[in-house]
């Protein structure tokens, strides 16, 4: 009897290995939640579209840890400067409505502007095309004095807070010469959404493409009553330890920037969305959507973008991995790190998240963003070779 069970446990056991041997998703699978597992990440979810559906999903771990409640479907994350690819598909549909060139200043409809300090000239050289290509020469972070205590606002709060800094901001380098990653840059395309549609950002973007695409459990900063059981928990790992981060917080004046939150399910219509475009160019003209992929400046490794060749789009960053080119974006916030990543020609992404930032000076391999670079590379080496 005894060496039946072993015999029939070792079917099972040469069943799933060779499975996972023919199958390329179950590698990827196993290898995802290997290196979650490893990394010490809390919680994470990953999901592979193709032709406009999910056709395959994992999950691993909780979305919060002190109540064990495990991920799932409905988990919510936050997606941090994913975000950017809706503000850049907001300016895209100003523009296709006539409304605004990308070759416009940007000071033509953030009059406030005036008071950066351009060494290069008028301040007018800066365009909307550089700010959705990181090229206007603006500093990276929106928030460089304070916000180190509990206390201090996630972010500023109130438009005015950022103009009470411009007199203090200058233009680093000639507009349009250099790329140099810029979350303020982002923010002032959210103003100009603002001022053409009388709505405030979060709502121009539920009305023209949430509710089109129909993500309904898609938000911005903090949760409708009825979905805040479903948001994930954040937290940071290091050498020392585990460490909760803020829950359920508010990105203020920076939302166009990074105030993102939703399920993979809905995220997976996003994706499906800048893959296949919209059923009669409803949210935008697929003729737009490829001119937001076409390259305009050469990217810095790190600054957004990464692998072989990186390049800025409008909004994205066209990449090469091991000969191979995406199109994607990253998300980096308050624990949460994040990726979406689309190949043009299968016309397949993938998008994953995961709920704790981990980091150590011991073992690189066991961080998350090791853990996201091995399931991109499982991905491409399985699904788009």
């Amino acid at each position: 009897m005894l060496r039946t069970l072993i015999a029939i446990a070792l079917l099972g056991v040469f069943a799933l290995q060779t499975s996972a041997q023919g199958d390329p998703w179950s590698r990827v699978a196993a290898l995802y939640q290997q290196r979650v597992t490893d990394a010490g990440i809390v919680g994470s979810s990953l999901m592979f579209v193709r032709d406009g559906a999910v056709v395959h999903k994992a999950f691993e771990g909780f979305q919060d840890l002190a109540t064990k409640r495990a991920v799932d479907e409905q988990t919510i994350y936050h997606w941090a400067s994913i975000t950017k690819t809706l503000t850049g598909v907001a300016i895209m549909q100003l523009r296709d409505r006539g409304l605004l060139s990308l070759d416009d200043p940007a000071v033509k409809y953030v009059p406030e502007l005036r008071q950066v300090h351009n060494p290069y000239g008028d301040i007018s050289q800066v365009t909307i095309r550089q700010l959705m290509s990181h090229s206007a020469g603006f500093r990276a972070s929106t928030w460089p004095w304070g916000g180190d205590q509990p206390w201090h606002p996630f972010e500023p709060t109130r438009w005015d807070q950022v103009v009470a800094m411009f007199p203090y901001t200058q233009i680093l380098f000639r507009p349009g010469t250099q790329y140099s990653y810029s979350n303020p840059g982002v923010i002032f395309l959210g103003r100009i959404i603002e001022l053409f549609s009388g709505d405030d950002y979060e709502v121009y973007v539920t009305k023209n493409l949430l509710m089109p695409l129909g993500m309904t459990r898609t938000f911005f900063d903090r949760a409708p009553y009825h979905l805040v059981t479903n948001r994930s928990h954040s937290y940071i790992r290091t050498d020392d330890g585990l460490k909760e981060q803020r829950f359920d917080f508010d990105t203020g004046i920076t939302v166009s920037n990074g105030g993102l939150n939703a399920p993979l399910g809905d995220m997976a219509k996003w994706l499906a969305f800048l893959i296949e475009g919209s059923p009669g160019d409803v949210v935008l003209k697929r003729s737009s959507l490829d001119e937001m992929f076409t390259p305009q400046i050469r990217a810095k490794e790190g600054e957004g973008g990464s692998g072989e060749d990186v390049q800025a789009g409008l909004s994205c960053f066209i990449e090469r991995h091991h000969g191979v080119e995406l199109v994607g974006h990253s998300g980096d916030q308050n624990g949460f790190i994040s990726h979406l990543y689309f190949h043009r020609l299968s016309k397949s992404g993938y998008i994953v998240s995961f709920n704790t930032d981990a980091s150590s000076a011991k073992d690189r391999h066991r961080t998350t963003r090791a853990a996201d670079e091995a399931v991109r590379d499982a991905i491409i080496r399985e699904m788009w070779r």
